[in-house]
């Protein structure tokens, strides 16, 4: 296509449609922004719009054959260049970007680099299983190993993910291999019984929170073939994770410490011994909060603005979350949690472009533990544990569907119309 030849809006929309969806947006909101773009840039264009996990399909209704095809599914976004995606759809439903602009943009987006990915990765699962460690007050021995083997695992995860076929053992072998290490050393250095979160929160990189919570959205949406699709997968790799949790701890009799804390409410109940066994003072779950989402950003490749960002909302959601659970119980304080921080991430999306909703709100999921729960249901094998996670679920959704509503009901979601008109380049501001 020559530079001077229109962008079919078909063509626009549908790669803006796989470019959101790679970056693990909820296959509801991208109709929702794909409809919101093309009443902005197209008004009066016939156009209707179906989205799967991995393709969108743009049709024109009373036009036989006019349908376009766009396919998602390559390799996953960094949050950076996720942000820079939900910039060019708010850009586009303002009007500050032309369709015709779209596909640079798109190409630009797609091919923004990581400073040492490997590095930034592997360090990355160091922090981020610690940060979860402290988080979670497990003793300073657990809190060094789960730093190292979080580094194994995202070494791990690095080695296959560009092997399609590994995908589905990566979750099985990688659990299997930390909490094989767990275990020896817990065995060598006669410790006993292990806290829960030495066990999961090296693997913690792996947890499909955010798979799960979209899938939950989609459900209430009425997208039921995606989201029950999605629920599905994500289950399953849950479901892998805890075997090979249990398969570990059956070869080397690890034990899980019954009065270690599961839940982010729990963590003030946490009591230690001396020396090695000891565990963080409470204030120092804060210190925990940071480390975790430092890491969170490495691993994903948030860059150091929206790092911070996500150290901010995840600080907040632990207050909200600390604050409420005394009261509420941990159900309860979940889902309003949730509303409460989707909406707040509505309101720092229509202040700055730079943050958008999906970068700054997926983080706090290991917080709001919607696939960490699971995990920790399924490890435990404790009844009452698996019990709570679905109303963890069901808690986490209510909330987020809440707090979308009223977003909606205050016209936040709406975007802000440019001053100027959109120009025939159109800049793309790098962020960092």
């Amino acid at each position: 296509m020559s530079p001077s030849e229109p962008v079919s809006p078909d063509v626009a929309l549908g790669d803006l449609g796989a470019l959101l969806l790679d970056s693990g947006v909820s296959v509801t909101d991208v109709r929702g922004t794909l409809e919101r773009a093309r009443d902005a840039t197209a008004p009066g264009t016939d156009l209707s719009f179906a989205v799967l996990p991995e393709h969108v399909f743009v049709s024109r209704p009373g036009t036989p054959g006019a349908t376009t095809i766009a396919a998602g599914g390559g390799p996953g976004l960094t949050f950076r260049q996720t942000a820079h995606a939900s910039r060019l759809a708010r850009r586009l439903e303002a009007g500050r970007v032309t369709l015709d602009q779209v596909p640079a943009h798109i190409s630009h987006i797609r091919g923004l680099q990581r400073r040492n990915p490997v590095l930034q990765t592997a360090l990355g699962g160091a922090l981020l299983a610690a940060g979860l460690a402290i988080l979670f007050r497990c003793p300073w021995w657990a809190i060094v190993l789960a730093l190292l083997v979080g580094g194994l695992v995202a070494a791990i995860v690095l080695a296959t993910e560009r092997i399609r076929a590994a995908a589905a053992v990566v979750p099985f072998v990688a659990s299997l291999i930390s909490t094989l290490v767990v275990g020896v050393v817990a065995d060598r250095l006669d410790l006993g019984a292990v806290p829960l979160f030495a066990v999961c929160a090296p693997v913690a990189l792996l947890v499909p929170g955010a798979l799960i919570t979209n899938a939950l959205l989609e459900l209430t949406a009425a997208d039921i073939v995606t989201g029950a699709s999605r629920l599905v997968y994500g289950l399953i790799m849950l479901t892998f994770m805890a075997a090979g949790i249990f398969t570990g701890a059956a070869a080397t009799g690890l034990r899980v410490d019954p009065r270690s804390a599961a839940l982010v409410g729990e963590t003030s109940l946490v009591t230690g011994h001396g020396g090695w066994e000891a565990v963080p003072p409470l204030a120092w779950s804060w210190i925990g909060v940071v480390v975790l989402a430092i890491g969170i950003g490495l691993s994903f490749g948030s860059g150091f603005r929206l790092t911070i960002a996500t150290v901010i909302v995840m600080i907040c959601t632990y207050a909200a979350l600390m604050l409420l659970s005394p009261y509420t119980g941990s159900t309860v304080a979940t889902g309003i949690t949730a509303g409460l921080l989707f909406l707040a991430a509505r309101v720092l999306e229509r202040v700055t472009l730079a943050v958008p909703a999906t970068v700054s709100f997926q983080p706090a999921f290991l917080l709001l533990v919607p696939g960490t729960v699971g995990l920790v249901a399924l490890a435990s094998f404790d009844a009452a544990a698996l019990a709570a996670a679905p109303m963890i679920f069901i808690s986490l959704c209510i909330g987020t569907k809440v707090g979308a509503l009223i977003a909606d009901a205050l016209r936040i979601t709406r975007p802000i119309a440019g001053s100027a008109a959109p120009t025939a380049t159109g800049s793309i501001r790098i962020i960092r």
